[in-house]
């Protein structure tokens, strides 16, 4: 019998930071369901500007239940999708 596969440990992370983003930036959830690793936000989408960082970083924490420090926080982190997603997984690990 073949094994099943096992979802990803961190899929939960993926499924809320994409709810997240939709509530943050005010996005249809299909949008943000089609986002993939390489899809740029901050400076490609006219939504995630400097105060929805800000809106995203506080829905983090909140979400994910952890502190973030400004040390923590690199302007890379939003360039992607993928960024954004490893900037979560290694906060929230």
């Amino acid at each position: 019998m073949a094994a099943k596969p096992n979802p990803s440990p961190n899929a939960g992370h993926d499924d809320a930071l994409r709810a997240l983003l939709a509530e943050t930036l005010g996005l249809t959830e299909a949008r943000v369901a089609g986002f993939d690793a390489d899809t740029e936000l901050f400076g490609a989408l006219p939504e995630f500007d400097s105060m929805a960082v800000a809106n995203l970083l506080t829905g983090i924490e909140e979400r994910f239940g952890v502190l973030i420090e400004d040390s923590d926080v690199e302007a890379e982190d939003f360039a992607t999708y993928g960024s954004l997603r490893a900037f979560v997984e290694r906060l929230a690990a």
